[in-house]
């Protein structure tokens, strides 16, 4: 009973979300294609929105290639901000010893 309780609730979820009315107008659409698809799963997925699988792995692709160009520039980033670091850090110590050595002693 318990089991069944559970299916009703998710079956008024599903129906309150507007799932069900989304699948039944897809499914329909499917149905009355004359040419039918190669790809089922595709032609659904297209329906509801989402990318075609040619254009998922063309997404994947290029999200890869964008990773590897973000780590790249980060790397150089990095390189120059320790770059810059260590120019800040000699450009001190020579303001230092030139205000040491300019003192007149007392």
């Amino acid at each position: 009973m318990e089991k069944e309780a559970k299916k009703e609730a998710f079956r008024k979820y599903l129906e309150s979300c507007g799932v069900l009315d989304a699948l039944t107008k897809v499914l329909v659409a499917l149905y009355e294609q004359h040419d039918k698809p190669s790809s089922a799963v595709e032609f659904i997925q297209q329906k509801l929105g989402g990318p075609s699988l040619s254009d998922y792995e063309k997404l994947q692709t290029e999200m890869s290639e964008l990773q590897i160009r973000y780590n790249e520039l980060l790397a150089a980033h990095q390189e120059k901000c320790q770059e810059f670091e260590e120019f800040k850090n000699s450009h001190v110590q020579a303001s230092t010893k030139e205000t040491v050595e300019g003192e007149s002693p007392s």
